[in-house]
């Protein structure tokens, strides 16, 4: 991965070649962004993380939305019944699109962490030693 990213700035180039074991070189051109997305999980490859490739505009069912917040599914129903999360309904079944859950998620872990910090502040305010 350092390497191929230190090759491309370096040489600014916009074709990447690509060596397929027993076949021959093929010259691939990739836009920047896809270039950078790749460079992303590589890396998160490189870590040892699993990566999932999902279009934005995807819907997840209540399950895998309470997955992705780590909660359980009756939690998830009562935050879309709230009307907290959006979805629609297909049938009797609730879809969650990946957009809004994953915004929802960046939301809720902005306010934990502003929550977190008024908390260390007031500890160490009152000496409590954290």
């Amino acid at each position: 991965m350092r390497a191929l990213r230190g090759a491309v700035l370096e040489h600014r180039a916009a074709v990447v070649r690509v060596q397929l074991e027993g076949a021959p070189e093929e010259a691939v051109t990739l836009p920047t962004q896809a270039f950078e997305l790749l460079m992303r999980v590589l890396a998160h490859l490189a870590n040892g993380n699993a990566v999932t490739i999902v279009p934005v505009h995807a819907e997840v069912t209540t399950q895998q939305a309470a997955d992705v917040l780590n909660v359980s599914r009756p939690y998830l129903i009562k935050l879309l019944d709230e009307g907290k999360l959006p979805y629609r309904k297909v049938g009797t079944h609730r879809r969650v699109m990946l957009r809004d859950l994953l915004e929802y998620k960046r939301q809720d872990d902005a306010e934990r962490q502003g929550i977190l910090a008024e908390l260390t502040a007031e500890a160490q305010k009152l000496g409590l030693g954290y």
